[in-house]
């Protein structure tokens, strides 16, 4: 026997091994430790593809071909589901483009937004102003007019600057030069609000508020009166000659900008609703041929390069792949419209508990990440970050709303507007047009503006087209007579193909006897019983 013992008073591994030898006759010092359940795979394992095969762990030539066809399944799904917003933004694009009207010219509802017009969920209380920004060749200054709604998106509908009202104008109107990707060149010392965007195309829109709650015609004058639209002269307005003189830019011309072209948009029919079939992934691929490379999350556009669009290479499929994403469409579709129109308990969007009522802006914000802050009587409190995606949230509320901006979700009174959402009954059963239904609000509307309740058909999530024309009731005495009080201060309004007996045309929205249907309550300038949840609407109930 050998001395294993080395001078400091421990063995060394190498002894110990040695002596682990000698002692087991030379076999192997060590057995493999035993390998768990948990990390081995069965030969067969009973999974929603079906039977999946191994051979000691090695898949077979079947299992193989069903594991990519989800994979493959799973990218499309995920693409659908998690891009639906850009390709809203196209589709709008399109439907402006179909009736001819070009990008940076401006459309204009000077007699209201009809159901004629398909747009996901719009109103018919104020006059909508919209336009596409083509950044393209540099960047663009749109100056908007006073007292108006409005927002500028880009081109994946994510939030770039609010105008007008909710903005940094407060509402007296401005100029907002709007940025191209990668924009290096100089920028001006004042006279813009300057905002930057990650995609060459923007969509903007605003709404502006009827005079008197009952004549639009003089916000529409005021918006093609102050509305304008053109490319930004590097080094003029807003550039000071101190600033060139110190070798910060060249001067540049004062001109005065061209004429901004409008188009008349009531009564127009045309649509700007996503596609829900394979031609959604064509739409898709549109985009990203378009827009920068960079314009989107890379984990978002994981997916949509796994199944094939890439920047700068054709989106050509064999007739695998077209079944899949075919397939992945309709159930991206399905789960867009689950979300949409019966959400769960567990994704915290409804308002009161119990109720139908709902509005997921309150639960995300409009980043779909953190709540809208609290307001106190020592100004906003912020919560913290969550640090995750409500990629559900994002999804339901794409699919049905166009527009996205902070002024959608804040709890901030007297500014900007609330909505909440009722898809079901007080019974929780969807509602059918062929029926007679009623809610009622209470007292005090805390609204500062105007309410309004505003029917959309279910398919098109558009304002339901009957021969009212203007699906809607309210305070506002145009389109239709302003809905009346009782003689306690509240206010019921009734939904029924016909006008029921004894109900005042202001109290009744016509619905469609073939076709369900859903309603928006929305409150401009909302006041603090509502965010205080002290004030709450009836649930909507069948009347017969």
């Amino acid at each position: 026997m050998f001395n294993a013992k080395p001078r400091h008073g421990k063995f060394s591994l190498l002894a110990v091994l040695l002596f682990a030898t000698v002692l087991n006759g030379g076999n192997e010092a060590f057995a493999q430790a035993a390998i768990p359940p948990s990390i081995s795979t069965p030969d067969r394992v009973d999974s929603r593809l079906g039977i999946l095969e191994f051979k000691d762990g090695a898949p077979s030539a079947a299992t193989v071909d069903k594991i990519y066809d989800n994979l493959d399944f799973t990218h499309a799904f995920e693409a659908f589901v998690n891009t639906f917003g850009g390709v809203s933004v196209a589709a709008i694009h399109k439907g402006l483009q179909g009736i001819g009207v070009k990008d940076n010219e401006v459309i204009v509802y000077s007699d209201l937004m009809d159901a004629k017009s398909l747009f996901l969920t719009a109103n018919a209380d104020t006059v909508y102003f919209i336009g596409v920004l083509d950044l393209s060749k540099g960047p663009m200054v749109v100056e908007v007019p006073p007292g108006a709604l409005g927002t500028v998106d880009d081109y994946w509908f994510r939030w770039i600057i609010d105008i007008s009202l909710p903005g940094p104008d407060r509402g007296e109107g401005g100029k907002y030069l709007v940025l191209p990707p990668g924009y290096d060149g100089p920028v001006p010392e004042g006279g813009y609000f300057v905002a930057r965007s990650k995609t060459t195309r923007v969509l903007w829109f605003g709404r502006s508020f009827m005079e008197n709650k009952s004549d639009p015609k003089p916000a529409a004058e005021l918006i093609r009166k102050a509305t304008r639209v053109y490319p930004y002269e590097p080094g003029g307005y807003g550039t000071s000659i101190a600033e060139y003189l110190g070798g910060n830019g060249k001067l540049g011309r004062i001109t005065r900008p061209p004429p901004t072209v409008f188009h008349e948009g009531s009564g127009k029919a045309f649509s700007t609703l996503p596609p829900n079939d394979f031609s959604y992934y064509e739409m898709l691929n549109e985009i990203v041929q378009r827009e920068p490379a960079t314009s989107l999350d890379p984990e978002l556009m994981g997916p949509l390069a796994a199944i094939g669009i890439v920047k700068g290479k054709p989106f050509a499929l064999d007739a695998r792949m077209k079944k899949i994403l075919t397939d992945a469409a309709a159930l991206g579709n399905a789960t867009s419209r689950a979300l949409f129109m019966n959400p769960r308990e567990a994704e915290g969007w409804y308002y009161y508990p119990g109720s139908a009522w709902w509005n997921q802006m309150l639960a995300g914000g409009y980043g779909f990440e953190t709540p809208i802050p609290l307001i106190t009587p020592e100004g906003a409190k912020p919560f913290p970050p969550t640090g995750y995606r409500m990629l559900n949230q994002r999804t339901g509320f794409f699919y049905g709303t166009t527009g996205i901006t902070p002024a959608m979700a804040m709890r901030l009174t007297g500014i900007g507007s609330q909505y909440l959402y009722a898809q079901v009954d007080s019974r929780k059963e969807y509602f059918d047009g062929a029926k007679t239904y009623k809610v009622t609000l209470p007292k005090d509307i805390p609204a500062v503006n105007f309410w309004s309740l505003t029917v959309y058909d279910n398919q098109t999530r558009s304002m339901f087209d009957t021969p009212q024309r203007y699906p809607r009731a309210g305070s506002q005495s145009y389109p239709s007579p302003a809905a009346e009080p009782e003689a306690d201060g509240s206010t019921t309004v009734y939904f029924s193909p016909t006008q029921p007996a004894g109900i005042k045309r202001g109290n009744w929205i016509q619905t469609d006897p073939n076709k369900g249907w859903f309603t928006y309550l929305r409150l401009y300038g909302p006041l603090e019983p509502f965010f205080a949840k002290t004030w709450r609407p009836s649930e909507i109930e069948l009347v017969q």
